[in-house]
């Protein structure tokens, strides 16, 4: 299997090496920023691509905005990446890249337990998905955002149906016509979850639903 390695702390990069080649794995390139990581993945076009999630040069979440670049890209580009701390919403981008597949989340207490690591590397290459357990808990955990499935249009109408706007008001704020508006809110309404109800003024429950999702 050809791996592009990224990694920034070099004793942990040198012994990735290492143990990728014990292994049989054949180390193309072994870099440690997120640009060099997506340099060396277009240049080699790797089965596989290693990496850490906080990287050069911003130090936090660079790693994994690469490899979702990679993915982007690359659609079959099987993407491992490793991580200190659990970080459900890190995973969660993830997932979501490409189809899901040939993707891994672990924490980088995992690559003490050699095996299971390699193993799991091998799963996701083949066109499995590994997450780490303690992410997988956690993410089981995490109360859902009723917000996550509309569109970014949709989020920009319900900010302004939040604020008191009405249709018209919304329409020319957005340059779009009031049909569209009308449109966009029935599907606001629906994915939330708010279906017709005499009995109810769903643009005050979509609203209500807003600003306890926003509630910091």
């Amino acid at each position: 299997m050809r791996v592009v390695l990224a990694e920034d702390e070099v004793l942990l990069r040198e012994g990735l090496v290492a143990l990728l080649t014990r292994f049989g794995f054949d180390v193309l390139d072994a870099v440690g920023s997120a640009p060099a990581l997506v340099a060396a993945a277009r240049a080699h076009r790797p089965d596989l691509v290693v990496t850490d999630i906080r990287m050069p040069p911003g130090h936090r979440d660079d790693g994994l905005r690469a490899a979702v670049e990679l993915r982007a890209e690359q659609p079959g580009l099987a993407v491992v990446v490793l991580s200190q701390h659990v970080q459900p919403e890190y995973a969660s981008a993830l997932l979501d890249s490409a189809d899901g597949r040939r993707v891994g989340y672990l924490l980088k207490d995992r690559v003490a337990e050699v095996t299971e690591f390699v193993d799991n590397l091998r799963t996701v290459v083949a066109g499995g998905t590994v997450v780490d357990p303690d992410v997988v808990r956690r993410l089981l955990h995490r109360p859902r955002d009723p917000l996550a499935t509309l569109s970014a249009r949709e989020r920009e109408v319900l900010v302004l149906v939040a604020q008191g706007r009405s249709n018209v008001a919304i329409a020319a704020g957005l340059h779009v016509t009031e049909a569209a508006v009308g449109k966009h809110i029935g599907n606001i309404l629906a994915k939330l979850g708010l279906p017709p109800d005499d009995g109810t003024n769903r643009r005050v429950l979509a609203t209500l639903t807003y600003l306890r999702a926003n509630v910091t």
